[in-house]
């Protein structure tokens, strides 16, 4: 009997590839007769273009074409329908208007990279300029629209009789109010940004990053003005995406309108520098968060209100309250607002939990303050005011166990042992604090397309569209079919990243795995009926004549009239290569349920009492996302998460010179993330109870495969959501100095140490 791989420790099927160099990202791909592509990109943030001096680059050795807005030769248009969410709204190299400091405004040709990139540097502007916008706090504000998911980015729910949220608040014993501040963050993924673009007549095959291949294809295709269908893209490996490749950006579109006006291959690779301007970033952000509790801590009002960016060209509108506060906590009054300020910046987009992480530091923190003022443990103080019931909606949960990752985390972390009095507790030069947070993401659920084909080696391939990110999604494609097949894993190819392939689950909202499991249980269930089938019809099947009824499918074997087969010796049999199904999942979920992750996180750190210096020296993770599919990918990503989350904390900005837009600390020797002397172990703790509702009804393994819903919910950004709130709460128990703008850098400590 085969054992199913679900929920057990996998190694990743791409590992070995990826460890030993074998793994072609797009950057790597090669083609004949390759030409190199360099950006140029403006050096203000609002203006027109006057003049570009192509004349020494053109005159460089190797360069092939010098592009220069407004350029007409690309012949690139505007991105329409579905797809215009998915991309900037100019068309670039079109026209002369500067729209934010390091926009794309030429394109250089040549021979190799280090000939284009002489030549770009060549290349020389004069601008008309304005003064551009880049305060929230100057420029007018506007209502956010509607949130992610379509609710309201403003929303009231008051008690009967009372009047206002003002109201509420100020007949409450207790009163926190903070506001909290951060400034642009960004992706900086691994892989740089990089095309690879081949046109053979009027079809192009496209190698690029992308988190939505379909939507990506669909909106280069538009960009370029050709069908489609005669656009390939290919994005099978993808050195991280945290959002930055959801978006159609205007690297892929000019690599591939060049690579078609000079009839030859053209790779582009973007530089890190450029990555900063051209591939988005999570929004500067201003939160206000209220809380009003009795003298026991039970909430009896909250207020979060939000000012964020919203740039001209493309915006991720931000809305931080939505998904945590509006979900949360019990209270019989709430206020959520989301406001924009219009900036000459460079497009935002999602950013790796990118309402919920910026929003849960403020809850988060605001309850770690109300915990204080009312003299309740902070745990403690979470339970009091547990929801049962979503505050905003009134619905149930598909499934939560929240307060079972509350007591699994304390116990795994050591709470009890904590002194809620800051700084008692020292270690030579370090102050030593304890802090937690809770974790709250949306469980979305987007259509998915799979097939599933046996064949008759014993094997079967598994093929979708999706893109792995370094997520794990080639595993769990690979461990999901071996589960629904009932064979090893070893018998099991998973074929993605190919938009030739049935239209993968997007890789976004931690959403890809509950969107693509379904699917590959329903095209294993209709590839095991058409065995059946031909099984009892073929002329060539021992079972010729038989009913279908009477034949049994078991890991990978067909019994049935004393007689029992492998799919692949039948499929010898009857002289037949595979049998191929093809299956889908709907996107939408139960409307009568609200679907979430939850978790809890827990903290210690140490903070230099003469530096600032502050080190993150423990962390506990316990996180309640549904049926586990690979143990290890999972432990993996919430890993991840936190990393993201001491970035968050400790250690990420990209701030803005306000009088040029431009954003000053674009590279990696001045934008800092977390390495490896910043990340203690991280002990990750999963529930691994299955969600009874998102994917469909559980069952109990007696069921025919193709029937049953093995209960997953996405995990890749749970981690993220509060670990930074968990540091900044530790901070305070070390300092007591409470800092609510991140990151928490040491001038913040240093002069109230």
């Amino acid at each position: 009997m085969t054992r199913s791989p679900v929920g057990r420790e996998t190694g990743r099927v791409d590992g070995r590839p990826k460890v030993t160099g074998a793994a072609e990202y797009s950057g790597d791909h090669r083609a004949v007769d390759l030409a190199h592509a360099h950006l140029v990109t403006s050096t203000v943030a609002r203006g027109t273009i006057t003049r570009i001096d192509t004349t020494a680059a053109l005159a460089s050795p190797g360069v092939l074409r010098v592009y220069a807005a407004p350029e007409s030769r690309l012949g690139l248009y505007p991105v329409t329908g579905p797809a215009a969410g998915f991309a900037e709204n100019y068309v670039p190299l079109r026209d002369a208007e500067v729209r934010f400091h390091g926009q794309a405004i030429a394109l250089v040709v040549a021979e190799t990279p280090e000939q284009a990139r002489d030549a770009a540097a060549r290349v020389t502007a004069t601008y008309d300029t304005q003064p551009p916008r880049t305060s929230l706090a100057d420029e007018p504000h506007v209502p956010a629209g509607p949130t992610i998911s379509g609710a309201p980015s403003s929303l009231t729910i008051l008690a009967p009789g009372v009047g206002s949220i003002d109201a509420a608040l100020a007949a409450s014993d207790v009163v926190v109010e903070a506001e909290f501040h951060q400034h642009m963050q960004h992706h900086v993924a691994m892989e740089p940004h990089a095309i690879l673009a081949a046109w053979n007549g009027d079809r192009v095959t496209i190698h690029a990053g992308a988190q939505i291949p379909a939507a990506y294809a669909l909106g280069t295709a538009q960009r370029l003005g050709v069908l489609p269908e005669n656009l390939q893209l290919i994005t099978e490996y993808v050195g991280g995406g945290f959002g930055a490749r959801v978006v159609l950006w205007s690297d892929t579109p000019l690599a591939a309108a060049a690579a078609r006006e000079i009839g030859r291959p053209v790779r582009l690779v973007l530089t890190r520098e450029q990555m900063f301007t051209l591939t988005g970033h999570r929004s500067q952000l201003t939160q206000n968060v209220r809380l009003g509790a009795s003298r026991d801590g039970v909430l009896n009002a909250v207020s979060h209100q939000s000012v964020s960016e919203r740039p001209t060209t493309l915006a991720f509108t931000m809305t931080p309250a939505h998904a945590t506060t509006d979900a949360l906590y019990r209270t019989p009054n709430l206020h959520v607002d989301a406001q924009l300020a219009v900036l000459d910046l460079p497009g935002s987009r999602a950013m790796r939990g990118p309402n919920e992480a910026p929003g849960a530091f403020a809850l988060e923190t605001a309850m770690d303050e109300l915990a204080i003022a009312t003299g309740v443990d902070p745990v403690e103080l979470r339970l009091r005011n547990y929801a049962t019931t979503s505050p905003s909606r009134g619905l149930p949960w598909s499934s939560k166990h929240l307060d079972e990752c509350y007591h699994v985390g304390a116990r795994r972390f050591g709470w009890s042992a904590r002194s809620a009095t800051p700084r008692s507790h020292v270690d030579g030069h370090w102050l030593i604090g304890t802090g937690m947070a809770t974790a709250i993401y949306p469980a979305h659920r987007r259509p998915a397309s799979v097939r599933v084909r046996l064949l008759d080696d014993d094997t079967a391939v598994v093929s979708t569209g999706i893109s792995d990110l370094g997520t794990g999604a080639a595993t769990v494609v690979a461990v999901s079919g071996a589960d629904a097949l009932g064979i090893p894993l070893t018998r099991v190819t998973p074929e993605i990243g190919d938009t030739l392939l049935p239209q993968g689950a997007p890789a976004v909202g931690s959403s890809a795995t509950h969107a693509t499991v379904p699917a590959i249980v329903n095209a294993a269930r209709d590839a095991i009926n058409e065995l059946k089938r031909v099984a009892v019809t073929d002329d060539g099947s021992p079972w010729r004549g038989a009913d279908v009824e009477d034949l049994r499918y078991e890991h990978g074997i067909l019994h049935g009239q004393g007689r029992s087969m492998s799919f692949g010796r039948l499929l010898t049999a009857i002289d037949s290569p595979g049998i191929t199904a093809l299956a889908e999942s709907p996107g939408a979920v139960d409307p009568g349920y609200v679907h979430h992750s939850f978790g809890a996180h827990f903290c210690e750190v140490r903070v230099n009492r003469f530096t600032g210096d502050t080190r993150v020296t423990r962390f506990t993770t316990v996180a309640d996302v549904g049926r586990v599919i690979n143990a290890r990918a999972a432990r993996s990503q919430l890993v991840g998460g936190v990393v993201f989350g001491i970035g968050h904390a400790l250690l990420e900005e990209n701030r803005v010179e306000p009088d040029t837009g431009r954003l000053a600390n674009s590279t990696l020797a001045d934008y800092l993330v977390p390495v490896n002397a910043d990340v203690p172990d991280i002990d990750v703790h999963l529930l691994d109870r299955p969600d009874p509702v998102l994917t469909g009804p559980l069952g109990d393994g007696s069921e025919d495969v193709g029937t049953r819903s093995l209960g997953a919910r996405g995990l890749g950004e749970i981690g993220t959501v509060g670990s930074a709130a968990a540091i900044g709460n530790a901070v305070y128990n070390a300092t007591g100095i409470r800092v609510r703008d991140v990151p928490i850098t040491l001038d913040k400590l240093i002069d109230r140490l």
